[in-house]
């Protein structure tokens, strides 16, 4: 889905976008409970396919109805209810998949017992796991999620449970999990299901401060909950001005003394029957008498519709500072995460700017989302150093900077200090046994640039002698949005408008599943046009691109509903955007004669009712 948030996709490559074609048609087997599916596939169209058979996939990204399993492959994807079922990879038995010269294998548990080719790729990967066994045993972090480099420490696990003189628990499959299509082009995937649960309640505690949420999560958790989810005052003060998820916002509770929460937890309980999940989370409700609880699925599903937002609705800050994503994966043992916290806040202070803290307190992974301006070479140099000191202190805490999402351009510098460079090397070794001449992803993972290309190849280019949108005076008032310049960079790629049902956005897309027709693909248009990126030159004929020929028939498919407007999390205004546009074009070029039919049909009807 193009979701990706750690720049994975940010690449000088062929980016396959396999969601369009390569969907449908899965293979469900009820009584082992596993599917097939192919992997442009999206979770909760899969989902919605198999809920007759009171089956689901349990990774659950914030993301799952625009995330596809074939992404969630790329970048083991857990989600808020990891601490009960896992990443992808402990829900992933096999996967068929492309490599790089073309052959195309099933990679699953023994596979090379039947396979020759995929027993040479199973030994080699075993000789590396063996080579370099102490070392995986020292570096890797013992957390539940962790998503740096290959899975070395899971391939060694197999190669050590396996039959003596066999590799009979060896699966490749999990290998590929988290390996950002660095090593292979994934095509159908071998799923585990699980039943649907029976009973659900989720609690809402509400408290005065980020650090009482922190001093709550041990206790909560030896309630041994399904999931466990954090928001801050950061996101809570957004989504209290935001159209759609104001409402959701007045679903939660007031701290104990009556005030506004400034973070809330989320804490979910599943069970097989009403009575055990009432009973589950009436312990919670006897340690925290202010909580409250919901039980109706619609209410659980509206609670939970405020969590999911979390990410884009951090891009409604107003400003030139955005939040960053580069540091928001540090995961920690969850009895470290208070002290993590505490640090991090101070580290991010000491730059002069702040964050936001939030999601998956439950397994010690919390996004940090720093506010910083990539137009200055101050901010370029603060992300640098706050990168770096957030990857030390979760390390020094017995974590690791990539808890989930994966390493990408924003991580994949910090792997070497995390895990020295001998590892580094056995990195290495498995991308040759995979992609000898470095055809997939390359740079990613194993041949990380310098800490400085952090902020290279983002949609924000830094030291520009030009405004990123030049001063113009325009139709529409943006102040709402503060001005115009920030309306255009509104859009923050979370692929909302990328849903299929249940919604309004985008139509458009609906209909032809080409990301060019979605929300998204009409922002980054009128972005790129706007802002002189469409050409190298800059002068008064190509920025801003006003008469771009391939914008207007971005555009063309719009049906200015406004859907965009009301749905968005990021409340991305694109009916107004390309009335902008398109009146900016008719000021620099005549008016179409359709335009100008309908701006005076009013006296042309007129004269025709003669």
């Amino acid at each position: 889905g193009g979701t990706s948030l750690a720049g994975q996709c940010v690449n000088r490559a062929i980016v396959l976008d396999l969601s369009a074609h390569c969907l449908g048609d899965e293979k469900l087997d009820v009584p082992s409970r596993t599917c097939r599916v192919k992997v442009g596939t999206t979770i909760d169209d899969l989902n919605d396919e198999i809920a007759h058979a009171e089956l689901f996939f349990a990774p659950d990204p914030s993301t799952s109805r625009q995330a596809t399993i074939g992404g969630c492959i790329g970048n083991n994807a857990a989600g808020s209810r990891s601490i009960k079922y896992g990443r992808t990879s402990e829900n992933v038995l096999g996967i068929e998949a492309c490599l790089a010269d073309g052959r195309v294998v099933s990679l699953t548990e023994n596979r090379g017992a039947l396979s020759p080719e995929v027993a040479k790729l199973t030994k080699a990967v075993a000789a590396v796991a063996h080579e370099h066994a102490a070392l995986i045993r020292e570096r890797f972090p013992k957390t539940l999620r962790r998503n740096a480099g290959y899975a070395l420490d899971v391939m060694l696990d197999q190669v050590q449970a396996s039959t003596p003189g066999t590799l009979d628990r060896v699966n490749l499959a999990h290998l590929i999990c988290g390996s950002e299509g660095t090593l292979a082009t994934v095509l159908h995937a071998d799923l585990k299901l699980h039943p649907i649960p029976r009973a659900s309640r989720l609690a809402v505690l509400a408290f005065g401060t980020l650090d009482e949420a922190m001093d709550a999560l041990l206790p909560l958790l030896e309630f041994e909950p399904s999931a466990g989810e954090l928001l801050d005052d950061l996101i809570m003060s957004l989504a209290r001005d935001n159209i759609e998820y104001s409402k959701y916002v007045a679903l939660l509770p007031n701290t104990p003394t009556g005030d506004a929460p400034a973070a809330v937890l989320y804490i979910e309980f599943q069970g097989e029957t009403e009575e055990d999940a009432e009973q589950q989370v009436s312990r919670v409700q006897a340690a925290f008498p202010r909580t409250a609880v919901f039980s109706d699925p619609g209410a659980i599903a509206q609670a939970w519709k405020l969590r999911k937002a979390g990410e884009p609705l951090l891009h409604a800050v107003p400003g030139s500072r955005k939040p960053l994503g580069f540091v928001e994966d540090n995961v920690v043992p969850p009895e470290r995460l208070r002290e993590f916290v505490k640090r991090g806040r101070a580290l991010i202070a000491a730059e002069d700017t702040r964050a936001s803290f939030y999601a998956h307190a439950s397994v010690g992974v919390l996004h940090v989302r720093p506010l910083l301006d990539l137009r200055t070479t101050t901010d370029q140099a603060a992300k640098e150093r706050i990168a770096i000191g957030m990857a030390a202190i979760a390390n020094e805490q017995g974590g690791v900077m990539s808890g989930e999402h994966g390493d990408g351009k924003a991580r994949g510098p910090l792997l070497e200090r995390h895990f020295g460079p001998e590892i580094m090397g056995a990195f290495r070794d498995i991308k040759r046994i995979f992609d000898p001449r470095g055809l997939l992803n390359p740079g990613n993972i194993v041949t990380p640039g310098s800490i400085s290309t952090i902020h290279e190849r983002t949609r924000i280019q830094p030291k520009r002698t030009q405004p990123d949108v030049p001063p113009i005076e325009t139709y529409f008032e943006f102040a709402d949005q503060t001005d115009f310049g920030q309306a255009v960079e509104m859009c923050n790629g979370a692929g909302v408008s990328r849903k299929k049902q249940g919604v309004s956005m985008c139509p458009s897309y609906m209909a032809t599943l080409d990301e060019r027709h979605s929300t998204r693909g009409r922002g980054n248009a009128l972005r790129l046009a706007i802002s002189g990126q469409l050409s190298e030159a800059r002068d008064e004929d190509v920025w801003p691109s006003w008469e771009d020929a391939h914008t207007i028939a971005t555009l063309d498919l719009c049906l200015s509903c406004k859907a965009c407007k009301a749905e968005c999390p990021s409340n991305v205004d694109v009916a107004r955007l390309k009335a902008e546009y398109t009146a900016q074009r008719h000021r620099v070029s005549c008016t179409p004669i359709r335009s100008w039919i309908m701006v005076h049909a009013g006296e042309l009807l007129s004269i025709a009712s003669i």
